[in-house]
């Protein structure tokens, strides 16, 4: 399965490409924004596209080409305006949506964020954020795509703890560590039982696999 990993020079993207590059069954194609993050994969011997997410469906179509599945994991970043999370975070997303349909790539993972389907959980000092979020994880639900929604907790990073759960800690802690979303972002591919399903993620008791079955 060759997977598109779109936002691969965020540190969540980074690791799924090194997961998935270290899998028989899976090679990971790294969609980055810039020519040094590009020349960088290709010095590791790993495929990468350069491709904006501000540019038009049918760039981003161009870039997923070859393709048999898509990990969304970009994201503006803290240190950009919200018009960049509205542009990045949900603009982007929807056009990454269509240009998968377009080129008919059926699987589709979003990273997404904790709560992001609940508006009563969203942090006010970053609403847009979650805006952003939950409007394009709506999208994605009714994209007709085989989509996983996977929506991590305030993200850490410590190593893999290897133990998830959805619900919030006893203390209310939503941590989890980046290594773990890429974990559990790999894991997903080829998981049937994650197939059209949404999901909260923090740092818990059970396995990654324990986790996916039960879903």
């Amino acid at each position: 399965m060759k997977t598109l990993v779109i936002g691969a020079a965020g540190q969540i993207g980074q690791q799924i490409v090194a997961q998935l590059h270290t899998q028989s069954n899976h090679t990971p194609i790294a969609q980055v924004r810039r020519t040094e993050q590009l020349e960088r994969y290709h010095r590791r011997g790993i495929e990468a596209r350069r491709v904006d997410l501000e540019d038009d469906v049918a760039a981003l179509c161009k870039g997923m080409r070859g393709c048999d599945a898509v990990i969304f994991s970009a994201g503006s970043g803290g240190a950009t305006g919200f018009d960049k999370t509205l542009l990045i975070d949900l603009d982007g997303a929807v056009k990454c949506m269509e240009a998968a349909s377009a080129c008919g790539i059926q699987r589709f993972v979003m990273i997404s964020a904790f709560g992001a389907d609940h508006r009563e959980d969203w942090n006010p000092e970053i609403k847009p954020y979650y805006v952003a979020k939950h409007y394009a994880d709506r999208l994605l639900l009714a994209s007709g795509l085989d989509y996983t929604i996977i929506r991590p907790g305030r993200l850490t990073d410590e190593p893999a703890k290897g133990r998830v759960g959805t619900e919030p800690g006893a203390d209310g802690e939503r941590s989890i560590p980046r290594a773990d979303v890429a974990q559990v972002a790999v894991a997903v591919l080829d998981a049937d039982n994650a197939r059209c399903k949404a999901f909260d993620l923090v740092s818990g008791t059970r396995s990654i696999d324990a986790l996916i079955r039960s879903l």
